[in-house]
């Protein structure tokens, strides 16, 4: 098939983006189809081989069959994009407008797996010039963030009372509406879903952090993390994070892939986070752990473009 991989975007992530679609399209060709480089610039330009790209409702986007998304965070994994590829009436692999901008913003997320029951840590939404005193009841240290925001881009990890006004004035720097989360001593596990309406979760990853917490740069500095797996957690907690994994990718009705990221304080499993695009280098958490459930990543990346297919096929039987 002719699959456009779309790379970069406007978000502090753009040059991880490139680095994922770079290792997307190399999977894509060592699978027989021909892969699109479709680059899209810090200030939000579309271009192909070096020429702008023109877009059309309706119209698809350069012949393609469908498109692949490689980009993180604002206008890339919020449903700005795919919102945009639904108009074009392209296939497109991953989460739907709903899911995708569901998942990207953390208050919501935390909102719906609290509506449902889930076991998550407590939080509070915070918006400028609102009463910090019900924040005492979460305790310290604590952590900061941006609500829609990724890759813990304006995120502060808050040890004193003194220190909170400086972390929530970071995070309004990138969002009008900030989060603020208790801290969990436990240990950083994530599972990867794959699939539409019968997901399969891989086999769990614990997250070993080489810096006192998982910040921007631990993520992407060489060397900052290391992925351990299995979880070196009882098989029951391994199989609560699977079970939990797939339940999360329901409940915000993801489609495609996610990886979901959760606490593990020794019996009990707290629902952290879901990432409707994560990172996607063959050495990605994501694909590191469907290799290790025994799917490679060629495989990997053929069957994401089946569910794409399915998914837009089905939807298409439906009547608007």
């Amino acid at each position: 098939m002719r699959v456009a991989v779309l790379a970069g975007g406007r978000s502090s992530e753009h040059e991880i983006s490139l680095a994922s679609a770079k290792a997307v399209r190399a999977g894509l060709a060592e699978a027989g189809h021909e892969a699109v480089d479709v680059r899209i610039s810090r200030d939000g330009e579309w271009s192909s081989d070096g020429s702008g790209v023109s877009l059309s409702p309706g119209q698809g986007l350069l012949g393609a069959d469908l498109a692949f998304p490689v980009l993180h965070g604002p206008y890339g994994e919020d449903g700005t994009v795919q919102g945009l590829l639904e108009v074009l009436d392209l296939p497109y692999v991953g989460a739907g407008v709903m899911a995708s901008a569901v998942s990207m913003d953390k208050v919501l997320f935390k909102e719906l797996m609290a509506r449902a029951g889930l076991p998550q840590v407590d939080y509070r939404a915070v918006r400028e010039g609102d009463d910090l005193a019900p924040l005492d009841r979460l305790g310290l240290p604590l952590f900061v963030k941006p609500a829609r925001l990724g890759s813990s881009v304006g995120i502060s990890k808050v040890t004193g009372a003194e220190e909170l006004p400086e972390a929530l004035a970071a995070a309004f720097e990138h969002d009008p509406l900030a989060i603020v989360e208790a801290f969990s001593g436990g240990i950083e596990v994530e599972c990867s879903v794959l699939g539409n309406n019968e997901p399969l979760a891989s086999q769990p990853g614990r997250i070993v952090v080489n810096a006192d917490w998982y910040d921007y740069e631990a993520k992407y500095r060489p060397g900052g993390m290391e992925l351990e797996v299995p979880a070196p957690v009882a098989e029951e907690v391994r199989e609560r994070v699977r079970e939990l994994a797939v339940e999360v990718f329901r409940l915000v009705d993801c489609s495609g892939m996610a990886r979901v990221d959760f606490f593990v304080e020794a019996d009990r499993v707290l629902v952290n986070e879901l990432n409707t695009i994560p990172g996607f280098t063959s050495t990605s958490v994501y694909a590191k752990l469907f290799e290790a459930s025994g799917l490679p990543y060629v495989e990997l990346l053929d069957r994401l473009l089946d569910l794409a297919l399915e998914r837009h096929e089905r939807l298409r039987r439906y009547r608007a």
